[in-house]
């Protein structure tokens, strides 16, 4: 019992003090004059585009609740939208704290309001999810073949970022390229031979695959497929949006190319996938992918620029999502709460 909460506690504290680590080496491997020039960008910025960004960000809120009315009704179960949105809104609050744990809450939150039982809209989410994870992986191959040769020039960016020393340690001899592929090594390693040595590891993960698969299929078996699909592409046009229209809040990035949003937009979805909520991965590859697009007309202060943009997206999303979570939290009814107890 001890192991398993210690192992729940780690997949909780270490990537968020992995964000905490990024936040300050970010800060502190930044010049005086880049800093004065990330302030600036950040005082001067137009918060006009970020305020219909958020706007776009609430609809894409409205739409995925009105999604999954579409997954809940061919199983019998017929809910109210604001419960939706609220069940929804709280499960993005929980996974600022416990990554991943917001689809679990979700589910807990609808029994909450509306006793469907929780393996129900589990299943709904996790096929929810796999419809969610194709898209993105469509809009990164898309984006991989709009720009080929930016997408592989700026991983080697990536790669090369230096993650390990701030601007008074830049010499520092500690190999921290050698050391994190060896960590990523072992960890692939390990894993492999878990897989193949734990029957029931291999079929959590077989499983989680199946799932996944099941879920896809099920979107075509429901009532109204083509109401499912279309909030999806709402959805997804809506983040898009969302994240596009900041950019004309700084001079330096109202012309950025449209390969250049979506390169940022992928990157951006990766760092909130490390760790809680984006913390500090998201401003970091954020602003790598607008550096690398803006350096050839401000070569001298790209990175802060483009890290100051990054914060400035990731800061504004972080507070709506919060507020709105612990609106929710607030208003979401307690109807079932004791007969759950």
């Amino acid at each position: 019992m001890l192991k398993k909460y210690l192992f729940k506690g780690l997949k909780t504290v270490i990537p968020l003090l992995l964000g905490v680590y990024l936040i300050w080496h970010s800060f502190s491997s930044l010049s005086s004059e880049d800093e004065l020039q990330f302030y600036k960008a950040i005082k001067e910025a137009n918060y006009f585009w970020i305020i219909i960004g958020l706007l776009f960000s609430i609809v894409a809120l409205f739409s995925r609740a009105h999604r999954w009315k579409y997954a809940l009704e061919p199983i019998g179960h017929k809910t109210k939208f604001w419960h939706r949105y609220h069940a929804i809104m709280i499960g993005y609050l929980i996974n600022y704290t416990i990554p991943r744990a917001g689809e679990a809450s979700r589910a807990a939150m609808l029994y909450k309001s509306d006793k469907i039982p929780f393996t129900t809209s589990f299943g709904t989410i996790i096929a929810e999810r796999a419809v969610d994870f194709i898209v993105l992986a469509f809009l990164g191959l898309l984006t991989a073949f709009m720009s080929y040769d930016d997408f592989f020039e700026l991983i080697g960016q990536i790669k090369e970022f230096d993650f390990g020393s701030t601007k008074e340690e830049s010499s520092s001899s500690i190999p921290w390229k050698t050391i994190i592929s060896s960590i990523l090594i072992t960890s692939f390693l390990i894993g492999t031979f878990l897989f193949l040595k734990s029957k029931k590891l291999r079929n959590k993960i077989l499983q989680f695959g199946k799932e996944v698969i099941s879920g896809l299929l099920s979107i075509f078996k429901l009532d109204n497929p083509k109401g499912y699909l279309l909030n999806t592409i709402i959805i997804w046009v809506s983040y898009l949006l969302m994240f596009a229209l900041p950019f004309y809040c700084l001079e330096e990035t109202s012309n950025f190319p449209l390969s250049g949003i979506f390169l940022g937009f992928i990157a951006g979805s990766i760092g909130i996938i490390l760790t809680n909520g984006g913390i500090g991965t998201y401003p970091i590859l954020v602003g790598i992918v607008v550096a690398f697009y803006i350096g050839k007309d401000h070569p001298e202060h790209a990175f802060a620029i483009g890290t100051a943009l990054g914060w400035i997206i990731w800061l504004s999303q972080t507070l709506l999502m919060i507020i709105l979570g612990l609106i929710s939290l607030a208003l979401i009814p307690n109807n079932f709460s004791k007969e759950n107890e």
